[in-house]
């Protein structure tokens, strides 16, 4: 079975690109896959087992 995670990450307004990229990472070491990203938006929706 799989569990579902809607993230929508405050960015603010320096190194934004640093900053998205640590949120994702961090959440892929959680087990967290990215699924799906939103365009034109800074919404993820993420994947994992739930029997991890």
């Amino acid at each position: 079975m799989k569990e579902y995670k809607v993230v929508h990450p405050k960015l603010g307004l320096k190194n934004r690109i640093q900053k998205y990229e640590d949120i994702l990472n961090q959440y892929a070491r959680e087990g967290w896959e990215v699924k799906h990203i939103v365009p034109n938006s800074a919404m993820v929706i993420l994947e994992r087992d739930k029997n991890r």
